[in-house]
């Protein structure tokens, strides 16, 4: 009888034990459990711009459940280079999280490699799609408008009737940044000069620097930059003529960056246009956890959805107005901000 007993008591701990090997998809008392994790680009979840953005996201969702950094949880797996990308979406494929995202355009093959490798993951790819796989839902996002409003801010706040952009590595993506802004400046002022030029990379401060250095001595007064990383140069070179007592701004991009143009005397941040990759991380994330990820689906952020947007960090009040008389024409229709 007492070996009976025992052997009773072993068969009900070793399905206990099955059940907690099986946590990313099982209930406990405090709901369901699921895991997420992301992949960066070259910027990094530090680089104040597109990662950081997704990494915050993860982690509010994460926190939001009562998760913890780490297996059965949320994490991240940092790539210093393209040749990272797969191997590092693998390394979370084998760590067993149930969702993994690519973050930015360049993970696009990655992710297609790996979401066919392994059908029963969720992959979501940030700025970029990926068709014809049920497993990977893409996430796009109108920045092309809250770049028109970049421009708008820009033809506002210019004394010189000269402004610049500056991008990381030219792309479809980038382009929606450039070709907005342009919409907003002209649509202000037709007159005005923009200069238009690419570092060739997301994570060079100082080339960044370099091409604002010189914008800024050639009498342009506001330059709107997309250049990740890169994009830390430019508050540089901005924060240096400033220091001279010249007047001049930095448009910031991905996130509010007023903190990043704050210098002793001023700050030269005017305004951010801001994307949410963040919250679409986060709004995926729950969606996967409900059993309800879109996979197989594009899901696009935009103004009205207050998926992107335009921060004001140092505008005139009479700018901003402008600003938001604007927004309101692109949210009903009125404007249509072409991304090309």
């Amino acid at each position: 009888m007492k070996k009976r007993v025992l052997a009773v008591l072993a068969a009900t701990m070793m399905a206990g034990a099955i059940l907690v090997g099986c946590g990313n998809s099982s209930s406990s008392s405090k709901g369901t459990k699921h895991s997420a994790a992301l992949v960066t680009d070259g910027g990094g979840i530090d680089d104040k711009s597109f990662n950081q953005s997704a990494w915050e996201g993860l982690e509010s969702w994460g926190k939001s459940h009562s998760l913890q950094k780490g297996i059965n949880g949320y994490n991240y797996a940092q790539s210093t280079d393209d040749s990272d990308f797969l191997p590092n979406i693998n390394k979370l494929v084998k760590a067993k999280y149930a969702t993994i995202f690519g973050i930015g355009y360049k993970l696009d093959n990655a992710i297609t490699t790996a979401s066919k490798a392994n059908p029963d993951v969720n992959f979501a790819i940030i700025d970029s799609v990926v068709s014809n796989r049920k497993n990977v839902a893409s996430v796009t996002f109108k920045t092309e408008q809250s770049s028109f409003l970049a421009g708008v801010a820009a033809a506002e706040t210019t004394k010189t009737n000269k402004v610049g952009f500056i991008g990381g590595m030219q792309s479809d993506v980038i382009t929606t940044f450039q070709k907005g802004f342009e919409q907003g400046v002209k649509a202000v002022n037709p007159k005005i000069k923009i200069d238009v030029k690419y570092a060739g990379s997301f994570t060079k401060a100082d080339v960044g620097q370099s091409l604002a250095t010189a914008m800024y001595n050639n009498d342009e007064d506001v330059i709107y930059q997309a250049a990740g990383g890169t994009g830390a140069g430019v508050f540089t070179a901005a924060k240096n003529v400033a220091k001279n007592g010249k007047k001049v701004w930095v448009i910031g991009v991905d996130q509010d960056q007023k903190a990043d143009g704050k210098y002793k005397g001023g700050n030269v941040t005017l305004a951010s246009a801001i994307k949410k990759v963040g919250t679409a991380v986060e709004d995926l994330s729950n969606d996967a956890m409900k059993g309800k990820f879109p996979g197989g689906k594009t899901v696009t952020y935009n103004l009205k959805s207050n998926g992107v947007g335009l921060v004001n960090d140092n505008m005139s009040a009479s700018a901003w107005k402008v600003v938001q008389s604007y927004q309101k024409k692109i949210e009903d229709g009125t404007i249509k901000v072409s991304p090309k």
